[in-house]
């Protein structure tokens, strides 16, 4: 009788395409979430004259979403664990998808913000779980690389929102570009029959010969018989009741500094999505040199991404943290200076990948530092605590626009999250991290790995 252990198998496969299709899938998942979470940024302008609404109340509109993205960060993030990551993803594409378009089809200010915090529920769930999925399958050697290039799906989302947005809102009125966000809908079926499930859901449901197969994927070599086992390592085992096991180990301080990293990470983000077009707006530039800088945010945020996940996969994944903070403070403060427009388009670039590429970069790491059993629990709750960062941004950033402050000041206000976030990441323990000791417990498992 073979025990093999699956997690050792997955970490030390080699690419294929079988990986190339988990990460294509997760890729265009993240599009879809990255546009929808964009499109409000992009319409707010023409929302906001629309509905006769100011500065502070749109804030609030633009915070529905995120108070939802909270919620179900926490709960469609922890559930996943319980009952499969491949239908809890699609419950959440189905979340976002369609109440997203819905917003397209509102008037008021209320209805909109209950569209948008229903939508939230979805895009907020889908993060964790995608990323789970992905550090999950990946070679290990690859890792930090194959995260971060599949969110830069974001930026990519980003970046078609911008796209569409110049010529559809102009055209067609805001509610256009919502209404596009019913898209993903169609390709529900096909994700369901593409997606792999999780290995330690597998594993506990008994479902062995889906096993075989995902392990004869990963491994083309790999010949199945009738008597093999299966095993994970003890952390990497499915528990009923993993939230507490986010503080067990050792790992209780880290999982607290993940959460402020994460607070003030998605403060930046959400703060330059949802008023980086007002802003540069008010500072005089036209509505289609704003969305082009919203678009240049993006772009240099799937450039941030990337990078940052390869500089990762070759250096400490935490110090390449701490010097993508240290850029996002520097980049945001120069953004209320005034400087030529090529200078300028440089600097949101830089933002871009110093914030929206760093928050990608976080996810990765917080994904590697949890075993797998509560990865998806261990992203989501500190997704889900640093929505709270992500609610209050577009709040605080509205009454500060609404004060008519100086831009310089706002674009402080936004930078001085990332000195703090730095401070944090500085403070996590990498040694209780899972990608750090698995060998170590893995050891604890009397298994044997198969070989070619």
């Amino acid at each position: 009788m073979r025990q093999i252990d699956v997690h050792k198998i997955a970490d030390e496969a080699k690419f294929n395409g079988f990986h190339g299709l988990i990460l294509f899938w997760c890729a265009l998942i993240i599009i879809f979430d990255g546009y929808d979470l964009a499109v409000v940024g992009i319409a707010l302008p023409s929302i906001m004259k629309q509905m006769g609404v100011d500065p502070k109340q749109a804030g609030f509109m633009a915070s529905s979403a995120l108070f939802g993205m909270m919620f179900g960060a926490i709960f469609l993030g922890t559930i996943a664990d319980r009952i499969g990551r491949r239908w809890a993803i699609t419950i959440c594409i189905l979340l976002f998808s369609l109440f997203t378009a819905a917003a397209g089809l509102t008037s008021d200010p209320v209805s909109f913000s209950a569209m948008r915090f229903l939508a939230g529920l979805g895009i907020g769930g889908v993060m964790p779980n995608v990323v789970a999925q992905m550090t999950e399958y990946s070679p290990r050697k690859i890792r930090s690389t194959m995260v971060t290039l599949m969110f830069s799906g974001y930026a990519v989302g980003g970046m078609l929102a911008a796209v569409l947005g110049k010529g559809m809102i102009e055209s067609y009125g805001w509610q256009s570009v919502f209404l596009a966000a019913a898209v993903p809908v169609l390709l529900v079926p096909v994700i369901l029959r593409q997606l792999p499930e999780s290995i330690p859901f597998l594993l506990a449901k008994g479902r062995h010969e889906e096993l075989k197969g995902i392990v004869a994927r990963l491994e083309p070599d790999f010949r199945p018989v009738a008597s093999d086992r299966f095993a994970l390592p003890a952390e990497d085992k499915a528990d009923s009741a993993p939230v507490h096991h986010l503080f067990q180990e050792g790992r209780g301080f880290s999982t607290v500094m993940f959460w402020v990293a994460f607070f003030m990470c998605l403060f930046m983000v959400y703060a330059l999505s949802s008023w980086l077009t007002k802003l540069m707006a008010g500072a005089g530039y036209s509505l289609g040199s704003a969305l082009t800088m919203v678009l240049t945010l993006n772009f240099g945020a799937m450039l941030g991404a990337v990078g940052g996940g390869w500089l990762a996969d070759r250096f400490h994944i935490k110090w390449v943290l701490v010097g993508m903070y240290a850029l996002a403070a520097v980049s945001i403060t120069l953004l209320g200076v005034p400087m030529p427009t090529d200078a300028l388009f440089v600097v949101v670039g830089l933002a871009g990948a110093s914030t929206i590429g760093t928050q990608i970069v976080t996810y990765a790491y917080v994904g590697q530092f949890y075993p797998m059993a509560i990865r998806s629990t261990g992203i989501g709750f500190a997704s889900g605590m640093g929505r709270s960062g992500a609610i209050l941004a577009p709040i605080v950033i509205g009454s500060l626009v609404a004060m008519q402050l100086p831009l310089q000041q706002n674009f402080l206000a936004i930078a001085i999250p990332a000195v703090i976030a730095a401070v944090a990441v500085l403070l996590i323990n990498h040694s209780r991290s899972a990608s750090a000791h698995h060998f170590d417990v893995s050891a604890e498992v009397p298994s044997m790995v198969f070989k070619k």
